[in-house]
């Protein structure tokens, strides 16, 4: 049974039990910033059992997807060298919200194990949680498990309900007990039944779990039975699909033998058709790793440097070293992708609908890596080695210092200096006696064969080396640490970090901060008025520094940052700029500039006192330029329409990677891999000016973390929210935001893209303005194209035609002026075949065509070529002080003149340098003043050499 008839089954079985098929959330949580990755199948459950949400159905079903590669549930450094370790899998669940409960999960698990899916009854074996005497009685009474295959397991992880067998949500909150149910591979398997001392190994195999939500666990730890107990279950496909197909290990279920022999093929073609081993590991965490990438790129996320990003970028440089370390050379990972879509593009149709974004995504991060992963190993292996003999220096008297590709497995080849004897030589290293097999394969006979184990026992990797491979040259902190767990290095993580952490403070001291940051505030925190208020009386000076440094009074002239007590004034964060403005009253005027936050709730009002003395203590009237601030808002509103009719537009992969808002435009930067067509440009304007001419309230709510996700809200993955956040809703967009906005979407007015570029891989950038911006902007364009129009003398409307046709003739006169041209330079080239000269048996001939281009002097040279026979050429033009170098040699003298050689001994006498064929070769120079005396030695460098 294959796996996608497998999960089918599964499905349709507990469809047919009055369960809910839903289809899979998606592996990047929607609303969720809290969780990296979804990593079970109760993840998009979750509101429900908590009871934030309510379904239409009590009972469901779904195969979710699902990864483990970051955070908490990081299984990555085990892949490939395990038989179930995956970063990306599938869990098949059933799940009770307050409808059945133990007895009927248990015998639905029971029914489809043996009756559907067939699997033989003596070989499952059963969990339960020591103290649940229901869940044992249904198992022995009800289901007939004879009582030796139902193990209970008790508190074995050091505290009570820290149990392999009790389930719990968090420290608080639902929980409860759970039964697995293991298949046992056989007795020629190593391992014993879960709860022995053996239970690690492989003959037991956990294939599902049904975990019973009975219980509300409170803060005093105290258990309170839960009104509506719920199930949770979960069963991973690729375990129930190697028992099903009769394998032991997931790699060898038919979803990964395909993939295994589509990144063999992959990688042989990359390695110039070198052969892999079949049964590589490397091998092994392509074929997981392409699963992880693919769908998490099909979910919108794109490799980058931080969070989700980040992940994915760590699992796709891990793949592709290890594609490395097989042979690899060129880019070969993104092919696997068309594979991919073959294996499971079916069942998850966001696969085959987005393959051409996704293989184009990898391709890119790919590129990007191969740049640097050769010089980056060359530089791990050098240090590899290097530690390696200075541990081995203080050992009796051999000193290893560098191992070699393993020839065999179990094998490597071992060079060392024996400082007693002085002597070096070879060793062959293996991790046990040499098999007889080892001896032939390797051609041992009569060497030395030392039984040594390659753990370089002790040896760690130096932190600055592994940050300087992180920084410079793209490797990510684990796949450095995979290389070297492969040769038993450890790695200074400690003293990767502290590298990690001077960069930041190098950074930060290199930047050019603002005066409020690193003020010293002890005071009570600013009351922001600016929501409802743009003028603000009775505010009270708290603070006020100058020069940084903390002042009671501050006399007219003086630069200043001002500390309120209540404010109108917005403080620039989430990417909106700060208001200006002025404090007065009748003694005093400071003019506002600037207003940042000195810390999360103290506002700084930076400015220069204009008149009077401002003192700790004075009373203002605060008052924000409203026509500014009315600008900046307008391009905030917009900023969010934009950002939700990108997604609508592009995708939803878009997510924002950073934002501007001055009164003058707004700057965001998305996620998106291509430039953004015309058509794309004006759709997204055309829904965002929809938006404006609705004239929607605007809607800005408070709320608990909780609600607002169960709003809907959309939040930004890394983000740093507090218990309480401001919900903004405006026209068909909901973000969480605590910048200023219109109160209608009408007041923004008009809205217009200006430019769209990239700024980083994976990076777009949109510019964009409102309002007034967009009206004057508008306005130019209309200018310039009238302008246009008079120059041409055409009305604006018969621009486009004229264009074309001016460039219709522009391209026939470029095709003109070539072919004179090419005439000209043959011309020449006929009277120029006089002055060749025999040096030795070939005509030499170097020239100077007047008027030449590139092309002209590749087809001149060719036709000298045919009509001298045997011949070294050298033809030269000279336009706008560039000098351009052609070298030809006929076929029957390339064994001892080469025309890239001939080139370049010109080249560098005019101030350049060049290359090509044996038989052709172009070079540039910049020297017009030195060619005649260049080209009178080309007689010479051929008389040398024929």
């Amino acid at each position: 049974m294959k796996a996608a008839e497998i999960r089918q089954t599964f499905l349709k079985f507990f469809e047919s039990k009055g369960h809910q098929i839903v289809a899979s959330s998606p592996v990047v949580p929607g609303d969720d910033p809290t969780l990296l990755f979804t990593n079970a199948g109760m993840n998009q459950f979750k509101d429900v059992f908590l009871g934030f949400d309510k379904r239409p159905y009590t009972r469901a079903t779904t195969a979710q997807k699902c990864i483990r590669a970051g955070g908490k549930h990081n299984d990555l450094e085990n892949v490939g060298y395990t038989a179930r370790h995956h970063t990306f899998f599938e869990m098949l669940g059933n799940f009770s919200f307050g409808d059945y409960f133990k007895r009927d999960a248990i015998a639905y698990a029971w029914e489809l194990l043996t009756e559907v899916y067939k699997l033989p009854k003596e070989r499952l074996t059963v969990t339960v949680y020591a103290e649940d005497d229901e869940a044992y009685g249904i198992w022995k009474d009800q289901i007939g498990v004879p009582a030796e295959r139902i193990i209970r397991i008790g508190d074995n992880k050091g505290a009570r309900y820290a149990s392999d067998n009790f389930w719990m949500m968090g420290d608080t909150g639902p929980c409860g007990p759970c039964t697995e149910i293991f298949y046992d591979h056989g007795d020629h398997i190593p391992g014993g039944p879960p709860g022995s001392p053996e239970e690690d190994g492989d003959r037991f195999i956990e294939i599902w779990n049904n975990v019973f939500m009975q219980f509300n666990r409170d803060e005093a730890g105290v258990m309170h039975p839960l009104p509506k107990p719920s199930v949770d279950t979960g069963m991973g496909l690729e375990r129930i699909a190697a028992v099903l197909q009769g394998v032991h290990g997931n790699y060898e279920i038919d979803t990964f033998v395909a993939l295994l022999a589509a990144a063999k093929a992959a990688v042989e073609a990359s390695a110039g058709g070198a052969a892999v081993d079949a049964e590589s590991p490397s091998l092994k965490v392509i074929a997981d790793h392409i699963r992880a990438c693919a769908f998490t790129v099909a979910d919108g996320v794109i490799p980058g440097n931080e969070g989700r990003g980040y992940v994915l970028r760590r699992i796709a440089r891990r793949a592709i070293r290890h594609g490395y370390k097989l042979g690899a050379r060129a880019p070969f990972f993104f092919k696997l992708v068309a594979a991919l879509v073959g294996q499971m593009g079916e069942a998850y149709p966001e696969l085959a609908r987005d393959e051409a974004r996704i293989t184009q995504v990898l391709k890119q991060e790919e590129e990007r890596f191969f740049q640097t992963i050769a010089t980056g190993m060359l530089i791990l292996e050098g240090a590899l080695d290097q530690a390696i003999a200075e541990r081995h220096v203080a050992e009796p008297s051999v000193m290893f210092f560098s191992y070699t590709q393993e020839p065999l497995p179990g094998v490597a080849v071992v060079s060392f200096i024996d400082q007693q004897r002085k002597m070096s030589d070879q060793v062959i290293v293996f991790d046990d006696e040499p098999s007889p097999a080892h001896v032939q394969a390797l051609n041992l006979t009569g060497k030395n064969i030392h039984r040594v184990k390659r753990d370089a026992n002790g040896v760690v990797l130096d932190g600055a080396t592994a940050f300087k491979l992180h920084d410079t040259y793209g490797f990510p902190l684990d796949l450095t640490a995979d290389v070297c767990r492969e040769r038993g290095v450890a790695v200074d993580t400690a003293g990767f970090e502290a590298a990690m952490q001077r960069q930041r403070e190098q950074a930060r001291a290199a930047g050019k901060f603002k005066m409020a940051q690193g003020l010293a505030y002890s005071g009570a925190a600013t009351t922001f008025h600016g929501y409802e208020q743009l003028a603000r009386e009775g505010a009270t000076v708290t603070a006020l520094y100058v020069d940084g440094s903390p002042v009671p009074a501050a006399e007219a002239g003086s630069d200043v940052v001002v500390v309120l007590d209540h404010t109108p004034f917005y403080a620039e964060s989430g990417g909106q700029v700060g208001d200006t403005g002025e404090l007065r009253n009748a003694a005093t005027l400071v003019r506002v500039d600037d207003t940042l936050k000195i810390q999360a709730e103290v506002f700084g009002h930076h400015g220069r006192v204009a008149e009077g003395t401002l003192k700790v203590g004075d009373v203002l009237s605060a008052r924000v330029d409203a026509a500014r601030r009315a600008r900046t808002v307008r391009n905030h509103s917009a900023t969010h329409l934009m950002h939700k009719a990108l997604r609508e537009v592009l995708g939803a992969h878009v997510a924002q990677k950073g934002s501007l808002v001055t009164p003058e435009r707004t700057r965001f930067d998305f996620s998106h891999t291509a430039p953004m067509t015309a058509e794309q440009i004006a759709r997204v304007e055309a829904l965002v000016n929809a938006e404006i001419l609705a004239n929607a309230a605007t809607d800005a709510r408070v709320m608990a973390l909780e609600d607002a996700q169960k709003s809907g809200a959309m939040m930004l993955f890394g983000e740093k929210y507090g218990e309480t956040v401001r919900v903004l809703s405006i026209g068909s967009s909901k973000e969480l935001c605590g910048g200023t906005h219109v109160a209608r979407t009408g007041d923004i007015g008009v809205f217009k893209i200006l430019a769209e570029s990239g700024v980083a891989a994976g990076i777009r950038r949109v510019e964009a303005t409102t309002g007034e911006g967009a009206l004057a902007y508008i306005g130019e364009t209309e200018k310039n194209l009238q302008r246009a129009a008079a120059l041409l003398k055409a009305a604006p409307e018969e621009l486009e035609g004229r264009i074309a046709s001016l460039v219709d003739q522009l391209r026939a006169a470029e095709k003109e002026l070539a072919a004179l041209k090419g005439k000209l330079a043959s011309s020449q080239g006929d009277e120029l075949m006089a002055k060749a000269v025999d040096v030795k048996g070939t005509k030499v001939l170097a020239a100077v065509l007047d008027g030449a281009d590139a092309k002209a002097l590749r087809e001149t040279m060719d036709k000298l070529k045919d009509k001298l026979k045997t011949a070294a050429i050298v033809l030269a033009a000279v336009e706008g002080g560039k000098v351009q170098l052609a070298a030809g040699v006929t076929a029957d003298r390339i064994g001892q003149l080469k025309a890239g050689e001939l080139v370049n001994f010109v080249a560098q006498q005019v101030g350049g340098k060049g290359g090509g064929k044996p038989d052709l070769a172009m070079a540039g120079g910049s020297d017009p003043a030195a060619l005649p005396a260049a080209l009178a030695a080309v007689a010479g460098w051929v008389a040398e050499r024929a």
